[in-house]
């Protein structure tokens, strides 16, 4: 494996981590209030989160960029501020794999707090626990394998991401360039021998992830 691969696998290894992180924080508490809670705009909120998932990743990407490029509604004004732009950065992939991995997770923590009986829930209240400290103390915990078996497809879902990482970041080798864009211009440039390096640890490594992520959804059923 050449130098270049291996600093894609790095990339690309990096933005899965750093992605499925913010989609731990960003996720999980929206996959509780989704859950448990009910609200004006539900359903719209339901539908964006989950939006990516059916939406060709290219078109995904065009939204991030007309949301986030120098142009854009919030990365317009952030250029004019500071003359950064977070497009054709690392940051960039990043964003693009939070928003595609997102789902995931939102759709797996919610059923497994859905799963959780509420009358745990309510004889934590009567010994005086608010809410949030019964999500904390009683449900999560509960829900906790089949959290974290969405925070693995999360990461597994960053790893492999492709359309709007390259619409959003860009492909610049050893900047923007992770493993699926790497595989692509090896593909393009006819470099099979380098393609099927990339291919072939990607699969294995996609492959430990879901028997990880399997486990772990069974053990929470």
């Amino acid at each position: 494996m050449t130098a270049e691969s291996l600093s894609a696998l790095s990339l690309s290894i990096r933005v899965a981590v750093f992605a499925t992180a913010l989609n731990a924080l960003i996720g999980i508490p929206l996959a509780y209030v989704l859950a448990r809670r009910q609200f004006l705009g539900k359903t719209a909120v339901d539908l964006l989160v989950t939006l990516p998932l059916v939406l060709p990743p290219t078109v995904t990407g065009f939204y991030l960029i007309v949301l986030l490029g120098r142009r854009g509604w919030l990365g317009g004004p952030l250029y004019e501020a500071t003359g950064w732009s977070i497009t054709f950065t690392w940051y960039a992939a990043v964003v693009a794999a939070t928003v595609m991995a997102l789902p995931l997770l939102v759709r797996t923590a919610r059923a497994a707090i859905e799963s959780v009986d509420r009358d745990l829930e309510r004889a934590a209240h009567t010994l005086g626990r608010s809410e949030w400290r019964a999500a904390l103390e009683v449900t999560l915990p509960l829900a906790r394998n089949g959290i974290i078996a969405g925070l693995v497809l999360a990461f597994a879902r960053a790893l492999g991401e492709f359309g709007a990482t390259l619409m959003l970041a860009g492909n610049i080798p050893g900047r923007t360039a992770t493993v699926p864009l790497s595989i692509y211009t090896a593909v393009q440039t006819g470099e099979s021998g380098e393609a099927l390096g990339l291919v072939a640890t990607l699969t294995v490594l996609s492959c430990v992830v879901l028997v990880v992520a399997g486990r772990l959804g069974a053990r929470a059923t």
